[in-house]
């Protein structure tokens, strides 16, 4: 869902290129008449306002009275989108069979039969092959509707052949219906709750999905089931913080549309969200070479007119591609070096607010404070956490939770003496109701509330005892997902060293670059 709500209409119409405003205005003045001219009228005082607002539209457009205002706008509406359709029919195969469908009922309503089968036969050919199956289902009504009420003399066995099909087509729909369920659901757990908390969780995941995963998945075939299947055990194993298996289903579904490429054209958000999740499986294994491989093809597609000249593929192609770019200063660490990406990110934010959801603000919220966090200035990481701290906690909990503890650890950082105290028992409240206390944070909290008034030569020792007790935490399945939000682990490195934390990150990173090139020379 949008993140504002504001005039259908109005909406519709500022999302218009020009190319497609062009093409409205010579749809509607084919006709001529005072309502056409009066539609026109509207689309064009709507289109030159900059939020809507129907008292200041009726003062500046007299001729339009406000009795008249709702069915102007419902006849504007409906033309639009009959001129929209026109226009993107080109490029949208299911448009297209849906247009030979209409016309295939049409030549029937005309008693013309035989000719209403044999378009319905070029119907289901091409949906075959473009994996339309729930188009499929339409054309094999009409089909068996056409053939139990008239005598057409196709085929002797044709009753044969379609029952057959028809029963086929229902095992599929079935099968994608519940595929398609368990993914969405498991995505939505993601969305409101985010990884696994605990064994609870765990198990509360493990029971629905087997539940809910009622037949083999060895014996999935086509193009949607196998889709729906691996996006269902790609969010199972995220949620479970299992990057193992979530990288295997992420690589799974990318390789779907990369062995049909013509389904890259059919279901292109699909395929950058696989795309989105394959970078991310990379950079949660910190496998640098295969994030830098996938990344650039990634931004290869992002130029493609398969993404520019769709409104909702380069929207999503934005949220995704500097989500990775963001992750790629995070593995790198040159965090400093990523601030440059901010006013960009900023400005598109700013200017697809009315298209981007609650939950994708949110976490670039949480990416660039803990960009700047990693650069050294919590001011700026404050000043952001502090927009996540003040939204409605209504989903993304986890989110929530890390922001009110990397908001403590930048208060720390910064010396506020007077705050933490207060800071300490608000967030470990705030975790406890989330149900959000790992081990991990229990330690940091108890380290904070017991070191803010001390100096740096007796902090030094309690940094590297708390560093210690994290480290023999760090392959514990329930504390992965404490790690993965927030490097503990390299803050506290640079404490004891007194060094910026993006140098020991950086650092680290060299580090298993010059490792992979040695064992590479070795092979």
């Amino acid at each position: 869902m949008p993140n504002q709500s504001t005039d259908a209409l109005f909406q519709l119409i500022h999302s218009l290129e020009k190319s497609e405003k062009r093409n409205f205005k010579l749809y509607v003045k084919r006709n001529t008449d005072n309502d056409a001219l009066k539609t026109v009228q509207l689309f064009d005082a709507l289109d030159k306002m900059d939020r809507y607002d129907e008292e200041t539209l009726l003062n500046r457009n007299p001729s339009i009275k406000k009795q008249q205002l709702s069915n102007i706008k419902a006849q504007l509406n409906k033309q639009l989108m009959a001129s929209l359709r026109l226009l993107k029919s080109q490029d949208n195969i299911a448009i297209q069979l849906h247009d030979q469908l209409d016309y295939a009922r049409i030549l029937y309503d005309k008693g013309l039969y035989l000719q209403s089968l044999r378009t319905l036969d070029r119907i289901k050919e091409n949906a075959q092959l473009n994996n339309q199956v729930s188009l499929m289902v339409e054309v094999l009504f009409l089909e068996k509707k056409i053939e139990s009420l008239h005598i057409t003399r196709s085929m002797q066995n044709k009753a044969d052949v379609l029952t057959a099909e028809a029963d086929a087509l229902n095992v599929r729909v079935l099968h994608i219906n519940q595929l398609s369920n368990l993914a969405l659901r498991l995505y939505s757990w993601f969305i409101k709750n985010g990884h696994a908390r605990n064994e609870a969780d765990e198990i509360e995941v493990r029971r629905f999905f087997q539940q809910h995963l009622s037949f083999d998945p060895e014996n999935v075939e086509g193009f949607y089931e196998k889709l729906y299947l691996y996006q269902s055990y790609c969010w199972y194993a995220f949620i479970r913080l299992d990057f193992l298996m979530y990288y295997r289903y992420t690589y799974k579904w990318v390789d779907l549309f990369e062995r049909e490429p013509n389904m890259i054209t059919i279901e292109t958000a699909q395929y950058i969200k696989g795309m989105h999740n394959l970078v991310s499986a990379h950079f949660d294994l910190q496998n640098y070479k295969k994030f830098d491989k996938d990344l650039q093809k990634f931004t290869d597609f992002a130029q493609t007119p398969l993404v520019v000249d769709n409104d909702n593929n380069r929207i999503q192609t934005f949220v995704y591609l500097h989500l990775a770019k963001l992750n790629k200063h995070f593995m790198q660490g040159t965090f400093t070096e990523g601030l440059q990406l901010i006013p960009e990110i900023e400005a598109k934010l700013k200017q697809y607010a009315l298209y981007l959801d609650r939950h994708r603000v949110l976490v670039f919220y949480y990416k660039i404070a803990s960009l700047y966090f990693g650069s050294g200035d919590n001011d700026r990481a404050i000043f952001y956490l502090n927009k996540i701290i003040n939204w409605k906690v209504d989903l993304r909990t986890d989110l929530q939770c890390y922001a009110r503890l990397l908001h403590l650890i930048a208060h720390y950082e910064l010396g506020n003496t007077g705050i933490l105290e207060y800071l300490v028992k608000s967030v470990y409240r705030f975790m406890a109701k989330m149900e959000n206390l790992s081990v991990v944070e229990e330690e940091i909290f108890k380290f904070i509330r017991s070191t803010f008034h001390l100096s740096y030569r007796k902090l030094r020792p309690e940094f590297e005892q708390l560093l210690n007790k994290l480290k023999s935490y760090e392959n514990n399945r329930y504390e992965t997902r404490a790690f993965a939000y927030l490097d503990i682990i390299s803050w506290l490195e640079s404490k004891i060293r007194n060094e910026p934390v993006q140098k020991v990150i950086r650092e680290k990173f060299l580090m298993k670059v010059e490792k992979e090139h040695i064992k590479t020379a070795h092979l």
